[in-house]
């Protein structure tokens, strides 16, 4: 048995908790360091887990640190992923990337030159959900896929955000903000994207803010907030994405992928499990039973396959890049309604075989 993969979290906000409570369940990784610019809230979990407070730079540079979990602020991702790979650390970030897909190239080139692996959210897809419909697609359950659509309707994160103004500024809006589990989900079931299409528009100029300290404060819109595209995939596939801030309810599916001999409806890509259902043609609609993924997961298991994995883990850079090229293109096509080449592709990761908790959880 080998010791523990030495996890430095950079960033200590909310969703690092998802994580933490990920890790308390698997002894083979450790949290060997913490930095946050809250000091009592690194003192705090560092206490909690066993590791050590440090500044970033110290973080990194720490010999017990085999990967940086990087979960700052957006427009912080690549300068402490670049900071990381400079110490010869693998990497591992919340989504996106990086703010941009100019600084999302230069740390997987980075990562490349320095022979170091950089991985990224959404590991969501890696659960039961989005595996099991992989493993019936490449089993043939619905013959040649031809194309999918994939919907993301709500009425606006100011409802229930007390400070929702970044979503409505650059760098937010419903496609960046919950597009990367639906595009990395179409990915891992259809393959690579070549091109899309795309139109937005916006129902209005200012929201309302519906909750906190700030309720019924006014705040700008400055950007889409209703974006739709086509997507076609290398094979051939054309995969029709909604996400939308302007609506308020939908009874569309999450994702439902559509072939020659049937369909498949596809669990909420937010989330880990869900129920899958197969409709062939001329039968009766089946809920699926399990087949493949990571069972009982939660936040984190990309990290923790990264740590097991011998290669290129499954929620990689690159695949977050492509996924960040997909919408930042399909962004530029709404701007004329035009049609844009991708430029960037990525190997279709491997399926995920059904690995229960006790498994996946279990020391390497």
């Amino acid at each position: 048995m080998g010791d523990p993969h030495g996890v430095g979290i950079v960033g200590l906000g909310a969703i690092s908790g998802q994580y933490l409570h990920t890790f308390e369940a698997c002894p083979g990784i450790r949290i060997a360091a913490v930095a946050d610019l809250n000091e009592a809230r690194a003192a705090e979990v560092a206490e909690a887990t066993g590791a050590v407070a440090l500044g970033v730079d110290e973080l990194v540079a720490h010999p017990e640190v085999d990967t940086v979990l990087n979960l700052t602020i957006p427009a912080a991702h690549a300068d402490i992923a670049l900071r990381a790979i400079a110490e010869g650390k693998d990497v591992y970030g919340e989504k996106p990337l990086a703010a941009t897909f100019a600084d999302a190239q230069r740390v997987v080139e980075a990562g490349d030159a320095a022979g170091v692996r950089v991985g990224c959210a959404p590991d969501t897809v890696l659960g039961t959900g989005v595996q099991t419909a992989r493993a019936a697609i490449d089993k043939g359950d619905i013959g040649t896929p031809t194309f999918a659509t994939a919907t993301m309707i709500a009425s606006g994160h100011e409802r229930w955000h007390p400070n929702p103004d970044f979503y409505y500024t650059e760098g937010g809006g419903p496609l960046l903000d919950m597009g990367p589990y639906y595009v990395t989900s179409l990915v891992h079931l259809l393959g690579p994207v070549v091109s899309v299409t795309g139109a937005s528009s916006r129902s209005r100029d200012q929201r309302v803010i519906g909750s906190g300290p700030r309720a019924g404060e006014l705040i700008p819109v400055s950007i889409d907030s209703h974006v739709t595209g086509i997507l076609q995939h290398a094979g051939g596939a054309l995969s029709t994405v909604v996400m939308s801030f302007d609506g308020h309810a939908t009874q569309a599916p999450n994702i439902e992928v559509h072939g020659t001999d049937g369909s498949i409806g596809v669990p909420d890509p937010n989330h880990f499990a869900g129920d899958v259902a197969l409709h062939r043609i001329g039968g009766d609609r089946e809920v699926l039973a399990p087949s493949a993924g990571y069972a009982e997961s939660g936040r984190g298991v990309g990290i923790v396959d990264m740590a097991r994995a011998q290669g290129v883990p499954r929620a990689s850079g690159a695949l977050a890049l492509h996924v960040l090229e997909v919408m930042t293109s399909l962004l530029r096509a709404a701007e004329t309604g035009g049609r844009l080449d991708v430029l960037t592709t990525v190997e279709r990761p491997e399926l995920v075989p059904l690995t229960a908790h006790a498994e996946w959880t279990a020391p390497q």
